[in-house]
């Protein structure tokens, strides 16, 4: 029988958090960082006021999976193109093949079990985290920003694909390839029923109808879209994150412009998962959270440092390549950015220790160093931007 006396400690967390953030508006703290530290707070490994129990299960899964939703449909397709784009796929091919180093050396010293699975995680980055900072900074429209976008979605993208390769599926990486392939033509389909149906009058007169009533159609749509991805994705054998994206990246390629949509309609998704499920996601990750185990040996807590020495050089180093298209000072921006990662290391250390690929001390170290990173990352890339002229990028080097 479900419960909600958990789910209430849970939600007034989620309320709590982003109260007391906003009480100091100067710590320029994201409020991810104290949903997960206050669920840590009361979850077993402090207060002992709540436990994950079904109720708060099913919610966490839908919240990640709003979370990989909304990051597909941040992707903005009609910019990833020219020099920038092919920069952003150069650095992040070198980004994974410094993470297999980095993850090999850290199986050799111990403090992974795993060195495909830890270099997967390591060779991700916090587009949604990226994103609030550049448009902070005024920045993600300009070139810079966009080829910070376009090498952050090459790193979910990456990331989520190469989880969903090596640990999906039962019959070997082949046939896991197939049913990704088999998942890319569903989504072919998808997006050309939807664009031509978006594109029939008496279709999209119905839509403009029902779309502020009690029916919020759009948004219902576009559950049934999140939803159906994830059934479908499952229903291969592939990880369900891998079909929450692909389900967000289709609804930003029918909506291009945002001309087939209402005017309010991201707004309105961004209500229901930031509002409710994405909360919940991140404050039950806190409250999963084995404090102990990584406080049980003093090698335990070595880890969090090597893990985030290991995410600023797997994805800081490549940076390096964009020296010639934005300058030295933006490259060492771009650097901090990229790696400023926090909710797909939450959800690959979850996948990891059900498969029993990752131990909760090694779970617990790099949810830690993810935590670090979207604290002292992002605010050390806002200091370097301060007093840096706008609009590096000249427009012939980004088009070529």
């Amino acid at each position: 029988m479900p419960t909600f006396e958990g789910l209430l400690v849970v939600c007034t967390v989620a309320f709590a958090a982003p109260f007391l953030v906003g009480l100091a508006p100067s710590l320029r703290l994201p409020s991810v960082v104290a949903e997960i530290v206050l669920g840590i707070v009361v979850g077993p490994s402090v207060l002992g006021l709540v436990e994950i129990d079904p109720t708060i299960e099913v919610l966490s899964l839908v919240g990640l999976a709003f979370i990989l939703f909304l990051s597909g449909l941040e992707i903005e397709f009609e910019q990833l193109r020219g020099r920038p784009l092919r920069m952003a796929g150069m650095g992040w091919a070198l980004s994974f093949a410094i993470a297999i180093a980095a993850g090999l050396a850290l199986r050799a010293a111990g403090f992974a079990d795993d060195a495909m699975l830890v270099a997967i995680i390591l060779c991700a980055t916090s587009l949604g985290v990226v994103v609030a900072v550049l448009k902070d900074a005024d920045e993600v429209m300009s070139p810079f920003g966009q080829l910070i976008v376009a090498a952050g979605s090459f790193a979910d993208f990456g990331a989520i694909i190469l989880l969903s390769l090596f640990f999906s599926g039962e019959g070997g990486v082949g046939s896991t390839v197939l049913l990704l392939g088999c998942l890319v033509g569903v989504a072919v389909a998808a997006v050309g029923a939807v664009r031509g149906a978006g594109h029939l009058r008496p279709v999209a007169r119905l839509l403009a109808r029902l779309q502020d009533t009690t029916a919020q159609i759009r948004v219902r749509g576009a559950m049934v879209l999140l939803i159906g991805f994830v059934a479908l994705a499952e229903s291969f054998g592939l990880e369900a994150i891998l079909g929450a994206f692909a389900a967000g990246a289709i609804l930003s390629l029918v909506d291009r412009d945002r001309a087939m949509t209402h005017p309010g309609f991201r707004r309105k998704l961004d209500a229901v998962g930031f509002g409710f499920v994405i909360p919940i996601f991140f404050v039950a990750s806190g409250v999963r959270f084995d404090l102990q185990a990584l406080l049980d040996d003093p090698s335990n807590v070595a880890m969090v440092p090597v893990f985030l020495a290991a995410l600023l050089v797997v994805r800081g180093v490549p940076a390096v390549l964009y020296r010639g298209l934005v300058g030295g000072r933006r490259a060492g921006v771009a650097a901090l950015l990229q790696a400023t990662s926090l909710p797909f290391i939450v959800a690959a250390t979850a996948i990891g220790q059900e498969l029993g690929l990752i131990s909760s001390a090694q779970a617990s170290g790099l949810v830690a160093a993810g935590l670090l990173s979207v604290l002292l990352f992002p605010a050390a890339a806002l200091a370097l931007l301060r007093g840096v002229p706008a609009g590096v990028v000249a427009p012939a080097a980004a088009s070529r």
